[in-house]
Formats: structure tokens, C-alpha cells, sequence
């Protein structure tokens, strides 16, 4: 008895060994839990690129919007661990919402982090409807009409929605919050008016202010960044100390095996660190990074710590 159950084992370990070294034998899907058109889904199609130069297969985008990045997060924490299911995971997704929400289908504890993937700034923009030139302006403008200003956001939880209330409390103005599912369509509202600011990755909203549709009243870093530099920062601008930058990393199910991590890990890695991906995060705004497993899971514990405080300072509630 001891026997068959020694040579069960083997032959299970030989199964999946022989799985682990046809990997990836299909199409592998990235689960982005937001609509088209923000950082998030903008960051996971160029990781999807170069796919197939990296693994030999594509990696199909499927948006899956709602709930502030919740309803996607779940459809992927549930997936098969096999490696074939990966989440594009986010600031919000694992570093806010689950300190923010009360009931979560989901905790970080169901993903294991394979690389992060980079890091984008925000920038605080304004909708050509206020007339405010700058953010002085606008701070005045906003204390003169306590809770008649509206602000949207992708989500609530999402570091657009943390982001303005900090700006809130940090100036003293009052406005309301208006949560979409996505950046995307809260950018559609923002250019007409319907709402009235709104802080966003600098990808999104950039091109909209380079184009005389938004105005921006400040990039949310401590120094300028190399894709605006004529845009000054919200602390120079008047509120010092505001900082917002909302990072981006690929993560699997837990479950899923070591091996498998760390080829995904691997191979990413290998495309981030490339000149033409380089060129196009700059070019973005963004900062590629591309780490291991083990680093990419002890900046999400940090993550973690400091997003909980940013909650609890911010006053945001989410039933």
C-alpha cells in the first residue's frame, strides 16, 4: 500500500511537471477591473503587447468594470490558479478597498503578486466651466459655494475618491462626490461641466488639458514630472504636502504554482526593462518597474499601511 501511494505521488508530480513545462500552451487572459480607457486598462494592454514575444502566447484584455475595481478583482481571485488568469492590480483594488469597504467578496490574501508593473502620478484638473485659472482660484472659488462643486472619481475607493477628500480636509472646501465606474466616463462628464473637478493619472486627463478641454491645476507629486514640466505641483500651487501617485502591478490566484509566478514574474519583468516599453511609460507619464515576486509582495504590505492611514485620515466610509 505504501508503494502505490509513492508511486501516485510521483506520478502526480510528473503530471505536473510535464503542465508546468508546456506553459503557457494558450491565449492567457488579464482581467483589468476597470472600463477601457483609464491607466489601468492603458498599463495592462501594453504589458499584453509584447505577450507574445515574451511567452509565446497572447494575453487577451477583459475588461470587467464595477464596484470601484471590486467586481473584476473577485472574477479573478476565483479563477483557476493555473497561471492563465492574471489581475491587473491596482492601488485600489488591493490597497484601499479593503480597508475602505465593509463587505469585500475579496481580500489581498487571495492573489499571490507576481511584478509590479509601474507607478503613475496624478494631476488635479478642472473643467473649462469654473472659472478659476489656477488652483488659488479654484480653492476660493469652491470655500465662496460650500457643497454646490462636485468632483468625480473612477470609484469609490479609488485614490481619486481618497484623493479628493484629502484635498478637502488639506484646504477646507466642501464638495460632493460623485463616483463612476471607471475614469473614463468620469472624464466624459468632467469636459461639458456636469461635474467639476477631479484628480486623475496623468495619463488620462493630460492629453484633455494639452488640448484646451481641461485645465490643470496641479500635478499631485513633490517635483515636476518629466511628461508636463510646465505644470506646477499642488504644493508649490498652494497646498503643500498633497501627494498622489497610484501604482500598478500583476497579480495571479492563490494557488497558483511557484513555478508559474515566477515565469510570469520573469517575463514581464523582461518587457518592462525594455527601451520602446521605457519610451512609451515616459511618454505616458508613467514609471515602468518590473520586480520580483518577493519584492512586488512587501511593497503591497506597505501599500497596504499607508493606504489604511490615507482612509482613516480622508473620513471615507464605503457600506
Amino acid at each position: 500500500m505504501k508503494m502505490v501511494r509513492l508511486l501516485l505521488a510521483l506520478c502526480m508530480a510528473l503530471l505536473a511537471s510535464s503542465a508546468l513545462a508546456q506553459y503557457p500552451n494558450r491565449p492567457l487572459r488579464l482581467v483589468v477591473p476597470f472600463p477601457p480607457g483609464g491607466a489601468v486598462d492603458v498599463l495592462g494592454r501594453a504589458i499584453a503587447l509584447n505577450a507574445r514575444e515574451v511567452f509565446g502566447q497572447n494575453i487577451i484584455v477583459d475588461n470587467r468594470a464595477g464596484f470601484g475595481g471590486a467586481v473584476g478583482s473577485e472574477l479573478a481571485a476565483k479563477s483557476t490558479p493555473d497561471g492563465y488568469t492574471l489581475l491587473m492590480g491596482s492601488t485600489s483594488t488591493i490597497s484601499i478597498n479593503p480597508v475602505l469597504f465593509s463587505k469585500l467578496a475579496y481580500k489581498p490574501t487571495d492573489f499571490v503578486p507576481v511584478t509590479l508593473v509601474g507607478f503613475v502620478p496624478h494631476l488635479l484638473v478642472a473643467s473649462m466651466a469654473v472659472p478659476a485659472a489656477n488652483l488659488k482660484e479654484f480653492i476660493a472659488y469652491a470655500k465662496a459655494r460650500p457643497g454646490e462643486l462636485q468632483y468625480g472619481s473612477a470609484g469609490s475607493g479609488t485614490p481619486h475618491h481618497i484623493a479628493l477628500e484629502m484635498f478637502k480636509q488639506m484646504t477646507g472646501i466642501n464638495m460632493l462626490h460623485v463616483p463612476y465606474k471607471g475614469t473614463a466616463p468620469a472624464i466624459v462628464d468632467l469636459l461639458p461641466g456636469r461635474v467639476h473637478c477631479m484628480s486623475a493619472e496623468v495619463l488620462a486627463v493630460l492629453p484633455h488639458v494639452r488640448a484646451g478641454k481641461l485645465r490643470a491645476l496641479g500635478i499631485a507629486t513633490l517635483t515636476r514630472n518629466q511628461v508636463a514640466p510646465d505644470i506646477p505641483t499642488v504644493s508649490e500651487a498652494g497646498v503643500p504636502g498633497f501627494e498622489v501617485t497610484s501604482w500598478y502591478g500583476v497579480l495571479v490566484p492563490a494557488g497558483t504554482p511557484r513555478a508559474i509566478v515566477t515565469q510570469l514574474s520573469g517575463g514581464i519583468a523582461k518587457s518592462l526593462g525594455s527601451p520602446d516599453m521605457h519610451q512609451r511609460f515616459a511618454d505616458l507619464g508613467a514609471t515602468p518597474v518590473g520586480n520580483t515576486p518577493d519584492e512586488f509582495g512587501a511593497f503591497v504590505k506597505r501599500e497596504g499601511t499607508k493606504w489604511a492611514k490615507a482612509v482613516k485620515d480622508s473620513g471615507a466610509k464605503v457600506e
